[in-house]
């Protein structure tokens, strides 16, 4: 098994390593930019499981949603945010650490696998980033979100400039 996790190459040669192609940065559906750095931080606003087509993962996890499913549409999710890190630094090199992620689920009522689901974020920002992907974390169940997608996450960023 090629474990790209933990190698000494960058974020681009890990990308490129798990097969994935970064997206172009999603466009805001709000009054909002996605994101804005202060100082050393860059704060990412929510993004969504939005394919490169613009196609939007939806449903209620837990009812017409899997576990499984809403794990791959959070690691999109995570493909969209890297998106935006690298629209804003032009290098992921420049990522000193994944600070803060904020997950949040689209969930049934009963439904309670909430981590298991941020998880599909959480390992590809590990994956991609190595030791500085490791990050503080809260996984959430929500009774809406924004067009009723799937899954929505936000991040803080430390950069090295």
């Amino acid at each position: 098994m090629n474990d790209v996790r933990y190698s000494a190459r960058g974020p681009q040669a890990r990308l490129k390593a798990l097969g994935i192609s970064l997206p172009a940065s999603p466009t805001p559906i709000a009054n909002f930019v996605t994101y804005v750095r202060e100082g050393n931080l860059l704060f990412l606003s929510g993004q969504g499981p939005q394919e490169a087509n613009g196609f939007l993962h939806t449903g209620k996890v837990g009812a017409d949603v899997t576990t499984e499913k809403a794990y791959e549409h959070a690691r999109l999710t995570g493909i969209n945010l890297i998106a935006v890190m690298q629209d804003a630094l032009g290098d992921l090199s420049r990522v000193k650490r994944v600070v803060k992620l904020l997950g949040m689920v689209n969930a049934a009522p009963d439904f309670t696998e909430h981590p298991k689901v941020i998880n599909g974020c959480s390992d590809l920002m590990v994956e991609v980033f190595g030791e500085a992907g490791v990050h503080a974390r809260s996984a959430v169940g929500f009774g809406s979100l924004p067009n009723n997608i799937t899954v929505e996450i936000e991040a803080i960023v430390a950069v090295e400039d």
